[in-house]
Parts: C-alpha cells; structure tokens; sequence
C-alpha cells in the first residue's frame, strides 16, 4: 500500500467523502490604513495581521505535506527528461548494458565511476595543464610525471596527450610520452596516431615550423603518415595561408598516392579563395574531381564562386548545373554571383532565368541581386521591369539601401523625370544612408542632363562638406560641370586634380580641348595636346578627331603625319573609317579620282567629317605643293563637292576671308558645282568686308542660273545695304524686278 502512495503513480479514483458547506459571515469591511500600505492587498482588504512576513511571490505556494515530497516532485521531472532525450534515434543505452563481464571487470578496475576516463588518467591530464602557468624552464615534465611511470597505457596518454590546451604542455608531454613508449610495444600505426594528435596541436596556433619539425621526425622515425596526417598539415598550412607551401606538400601527397578527404579539399579551397587566388582553386577543384573525390554543397559553393571572380563564366554555369543534378540546393549568394556575371556580360534571359528559378526555391533575393538585375534593366533601357522587381522588393521585404536608390534615380533620369529623381535624393538624404560618392555624382550627372549645372556643383560641394573624398569619376563630374558652366580656369584645375588621382580619360581631355577652341585658345589647346601625348593617354576616336580638328585649323604638317604613322603601325583604329581616311589620304594609297570615288561610297558619316577635316587640313597647309594637290583631288569628288560647299558657308560665316577666297577660286577654277548658299555667304561675307566691287562680280556669276535665287538676291541687297548703299540696294531691287517678277516672291521669303 506504501507503493500506492508514491508520486510516481497515478493515485486511483477512489470516493471522497462528500464535503460539508459552511454558510459564511458576511465579513465587516476592513479599514486600510493609509501609513502602511500592503502591496499584496486582497480584494477583500488587507490582512488582520500587517506585521506578518510577506511572502516570496505574490501568490505563496501551499506548504507541502511532506518533507520528501519536493525531492520525490524533482526526481521525477528529471527521469522525465531522460526518457524524453532517450528517445527515438537519440536512445541512450547505459555503456554497462554493452560491455562483456570481462570488460565490466575492467571499467571497475579503471575506477571510473561513470566518467568518460579514470581518477588516475583525468589527475595525470590536470598534472600536465597545471605547468601552463609555468614559464619556460622552470618546471621539467620528467619530474612532473615522475608519479605516473609505468601507470598509464598507450591508449591513456594519448587521451592525456590530445587533452592539452597549450603547444608547449603538447611538446614537452609529448617529449615525456616518447621515453615511456621506448620501454612498451606500440605498432606504427598507433604511433601514427600520437604525431597526429601533435601536428593538430601544433598547427591550430600556427607553430607551422615545430609541426614541420614534427612531420619530419615522423618520417625519420620509419612511421609512415596516414590520411589524416597528411589532412592535418594540409589543414594547418591552409589556416595560417602558407598556400605555397600547401600546394608544394600536396604536390608531395600526389607522388606518394595520398589523396585526401573531401573536408580537406573543402579547407584548402576556402582558404585559397579567401585570399582571392581563383586560380589555384580552380587547380585544386580540377585534382579533387580527377582523382574522384566526391564534393559536397560547401565544396561547390566555393568553387562556383571562384569560377566568376576568375572570369570563367561558362566553367561556373556548367559548375552549378551539375551541383543542381546532383540535388544540391545553391544558396542566394551563388545565385547573386551568377546573375551579376550573366548582367554584366548583358545575357538578360539568361540572368532573368536564373532568377525565376532561385524565386521558385523560396530563396529571398538580397540587395546585391536585386541590384545587379535593376542595372541590367537600367542598361536595357527596360524600365516597366525595373519598376516591376521594386513592387515585388517591396512584397518579399527587401530593404532598398543607396545603391539601389542610386539605379532608380538613373531610371528616372532616363525616363526624364527629374523631380522624382531629385525626391528619391532628398530621401536617401533625410533616411541617413546618403554615404557613397556614387549617390552624389549620380545625382550630380542627373542636374547636368537636364541643363542645370548650378544645381550639380552644388551636389559635389556638399559632398565635400560631408567629408566624403573625391575618386577620380569624381572629379571627371566636377570637370563637366565647370565645361558646362564655361568656366575655364575652375576647369582647368578639375583637371589637375583628375591628373593626380590618375590618367584622365579620352571624354575629359575632348571636352577640354572643345572648352579652349570655343575660346579660340589654339595655343593652349596645342600644349594641351602635347600634355596628352607626353602622358600616353590612350586615344578614342572621338579623342582623335578632336586632336585633328585642332592639328588641322592650325597646319601642323608635321604633328599630322606623325601621328597618322603611329596609328598606321599600331593599327590601333583599324575599323574606324574616320582615321582610315585620314591614313588613306595622307599615305597616298588612293592617287586617283575613281580610286577616291570607290571609297567614299562605302563610308558613314564619319567620312564626310573626315574629308571636312582634310579638306580644313589642306587649305591651312595650301603653301605645301603635295597638299595643293590632295586638294584638288579631294574636291572633284562627289562628297568633296558637297563638303567643299559647306565648308564655304562655314568659313565664310566664322569671317575667314582669306581661306574663302582661295576655295571658292579652287572650286570654280575646278568647275566644282557651287551651290546659292555658298555663293550666298561669300556674297554677304563680302558686304561685311566692304567689299562691294567682289561681291558684284560673285553675283553676276550666279545669276544667270541660280536655283534659289532668292537667298542670292537677298545676300547682295543686304551687302548693298551693309556698305551704306541703300539707294543702290532700292534700285538693285527694282531693276531685278523688271527683268523677272517671280523674284519677288522669293524675295519676300528671304527678307
């Protein structure tokens, strides 16, 4: 009956005795007394007994019947617990149930107890870790062990051995544990065990040299490594990133037939890619999976990796299919490198596949993916997909940081709307992420597109009150801003800057040789060429074609020719018909007309603006007898014709009487086709000049067969006009009326 009453079994429903109800007193109310307030108030009001001890809870537990109950409660519980832990596949079976009555006799003779080693194995363990607090030399473990000759086993002092925490308890038990294994019989293989214990000792500290000490001494001592002491050093050099002397003991491994695990590829493939040597991962990947070692998640991961930040764009795709086959699951970064190469290298199905099949797996893009996807958008000018992956940005949580804001104020510009790109700034800015100089010059580059240069300077001035440096892109913003205000001397000292944060790029050093011809600073600009090619800046075709207008306008023969013949011999712009004209004239290889003809017809625009160039090139150079004839010859072709014409009314119109003259005589001497609207700007360049006798004579010349007339007509009454003929001009106008009435029309259109 006294089991019955045990709290580990359920108590049986027996009848209780039915209970008495007593009828209550209604109880007086309880005065409270103001001065001694109790926080454990009932709702009846406080106790009769204000000096009674309060209790340790608000709710005091029940005094409990029996003094055993409360160990009898908590011994249950945690017999509870035990079952519950030893179920299932984690069951526990007590190690005495397992042993045989011969291992039994042991584990009482190792008086154990129950722990996992033996009083005198756990006191040797305390013995040696006892000396860490020793320092060198002052103790000798000979003497510290001296008690335990003789008393432990191979097997215990390599449980003593591994239990160590500092290198040198390890070196000099180690030390100690050799003169003991000298007087028992211990195999190789056991002996293996113990320098592994002690390279891994050695090498989770970084003693790379005492375990290389250690490795060799094993090898002199006729014990040969296994697998897990080759893992072991490799290990030890790939966490301290001696990757040298890794790849040269792997190498070593090879020719004796080793190959180790997979954990151990897995740690030198980390280790390598850490320090960003993809190659090297590469090699190691290719050996792992040569000599058949079968890689795992992690394994790829890394090596997937390394394919993309090494530029072997298909060996990662084909890479992460076959981690796909092989049922491995990618993780989001994996995913984010691969739709990052595939933007980049602008394959958008590619990218958006990838993408779709990492949403199909629940994995919740990151920043950087969702970045990478809105730049490709951005450089495909797909902006109803970039404002689609916002929305589902905003549906999966994804929390836009700056450079997410700064692709969406491109997009904005790009679809030109201004004030939302300017709104998106002014809340980067209040949310306190505004940090980065790409946001600035973004926005800065945003203020130059729409014309509003004063705004972009302000941009980059309170980028430099935020103490945020200048790079050279930088600087490159600043530069455009001062060109765009024609603001040269500022400009001019953005470009020193630029110069000293490195090589300016081709666009700046065009801009500013554009900046110091619209102020008709040829001097500056020659030095500023000859600044260019003292620095060997690369040079663009747009670069070119500036440096040439310049050479050109000036007749600089021989910074011309020189600088073809570079290009001729470095074939450096040798699909740009612009420079190949250029070439073709000035080497001679097309010396006749039809020669010229056939290669004009194949060319773009570029060539017009080419045999512009020649054309400027020759008159500046007209005193040259070679050029006189490339002259010629350029203005008997058809497109040199046309070009001859424009050039007219342009040179005409920047008032350069000379270099006119000699065309317009050149072209009517060559029986060239003038058109009215060159004749119409010599004539009016003539009235400027006060030169009414030669425009007169350029007017009886067109007259006669002009197919607009009334741009000529109108240029020689406004010279007439210009030379203070007014009369003349009334009297002009008369006598042209008689002779033909259907002038007046087209007078009247003009004037």
């Amino acid at each position: 009956m006294e089991s019955l009453k045990s709290s580990f079994l359920h108590s049986s429903p027996f009848n209780q005795p039915p209970k008495t109800h007593k009828l209550k007193r209604p109880q007086a109310p309880s005065i409270l007394c103001c001065l001694k307030p109790d926080p454990w108030t009932l709702s009846s009001g406080n106790p009769k007994d204000l000096n009674k001890p309060k209790p340790k809870s608000k709710h005091a537990k029940n005094p409990l019947s029996d003094d055993n109950a409360r160990r009898i409660i908590k011994a249950k519980a945690q017999y509870l617990s035990v079952l519950r832990r030893n179920q299932g596949s984690r069951v526990q079976t007590p190690k005495w149930i397992k042993r045989t009555p011969e291992q039994m006799v042991q584990y009482l003779e190792d008086d154990r107890n129950g722990h996992l080693y033996g009083r005198h194995v756990v006191a040797a363990i305390k013995r040696v870790r006892s000396t860490s607090g020793l320092r060198e030399g002052e103790y000798d473990m000979r003497e510290v062990m001296s008690s335990f000759v003789a008393k432990l086993s191979f097997r215990e002092m390599c449980v003593v051995l591994k239990e160590q925490r500092s290198w040198r308890q390890v070196r000099d038990f180690f030390a100690w544990m050799k003169l003991q294994i000298y007087a028992i019989t211990v195999k190789l293989s056991a002996k293996c065990i113990v320098y592994t214990i002690v390279l891994r000792a050695y090498g989770q500290v970084g003693k790379i040299k005492l375990a290389e000490e250690t490795f060799l001494e094993m090898l002199e001592a006729g014990c040969e490594p296994d697998e897990v002491a080759y893992g072991t050093m490799l290990c030890s050099y790939a966490r301290w990133g001696r990757h040298k002397a890794m790849l040269s003991f792997y190498s070593a491994i090879q020719d004796r037939g080793i190959m180790p695990s997979a954990a151990v590829f897995n740690f030198m493939l980390s280790s390598l890619q850490k320090k960003s040597l993809h190659s090297d991962v590469i090699y190691v990947w290719r050996q792992m999976v040569d000599k058949g070692v079968a890689p795992n998640h992690f394994t790829y991961t890394v090596v997937i990796s390394s394919f993309v930040k090494g530029g072997m764009g298909e060996e990662a795709l084909k890479t992460f299919n076959e981690m796909k086959n092989l049922g491995f699951v990618p993780e989001e970064s994996t995913y984010s490198l691969l739709i990052s190469l595939r933007s980049k290298h602008g394959d958008k199905d590619e990218a958006i596949h990838l993408y779709e099949d990492m949403r199909s797996l629940g994995i919740v893009p990151s920043n950087f993916t969702c970045a990478s996807l809105l730049a490709l958008y951005y450089r495909t000018a797909d902006y109803s997909k970039a404002c689609s992956l916002f929305t589902e940005m905003e549906r999966y949580g994804v929390i836009a940081d700056e450079v997410i804001y700064g692709l969406l104020i491109r997009i904005y510009s790009k679809l030109g709307l201004y004030e939302d790109a300017q709104k998106t700034f002014l809340e980067i800015e209040r949310s306190g992420q505004l940090s980065d100089e790409k946001t600035y010059t973004t926005m800065a580059q945003v203020h130059l597109n729409f014309g509003n240069f004063e705004k972009a300077l302000d941009i980059m001035e309170q980028m430099k009150r935020n103490n945020i440096s200048y790079s050279r892109f930088s600087y490159i913003v600043l530069l455009q801003c001062y060109i765009v205000k024609e603001d040269l001397g500022s400009a001019e000292v953005a470009y020193e800057a630029l110069s000293r944060a490195g090589l300016p790029d081709g666009s700046s050093c065009k801009d500013m040789l554009n900046l110091y011809m619209r102020h008709g600073l040829y001097e500056k600009a020659k030095s500023f060429i000859a600044q260019i090619r003292k620095d060997r800046i690369e040079l663009n075709e747009e670069l070119f074609m500036t440096v040439m207008k310049v050479y050109c306008k000036e007749g600089m023969l021989r910074e011309v020719e020189q600088l073809i013949e570079e290009l001729r011999v470095s074939e450096t712009f040798e699909g740009f018909p612009f420079v190949q004209t250029f070439i073709m004239t000035m080497n001679g290889q097309c010396s006749t007309l039809q020669e010229y003809e056939n290669w004009f017809e194949s060319l773009d625009q570029s060539g017009a603006v080419a045999v512009e160039l020649m054309l400027t090139f020759c008159l500046a150079t007209r005193n040259e007898t070679k050029m006189k004839e490339k002259l010629e010859l350029l203005l008997k072709t058809e497109i040199g014709k046309s070009v001859g014409n424009r050039m007219i009314s342009k040179l005409a119109k920047e008032g350069d009487l000379l270099t006119t003259e000699y065309l317009y005589e050149v072209m009517m001497r060559l029986g060239c086709g003038l058109e009215d609207a060159a004749r119409a700007a010599i004539i009016t360049l003539y009235g400027k000049q006060k030169k009414l006798k030669q425009a007169q004579d350029v007017f009886a010349g067109v007259a006669a067969w002009a197919t607009d007339g009334g741009v000529v007509y109108s240029s020689m009454i406004n010279a007439y006009i210009t030379c203070g003929g007014e009369e003349d001009a009334f009297l002009f106008y008369r006598e042209q009326t008689k002779k033909d009435t259907s002038w007046v029309l087209l007078l009247s259109a003009c004037l």
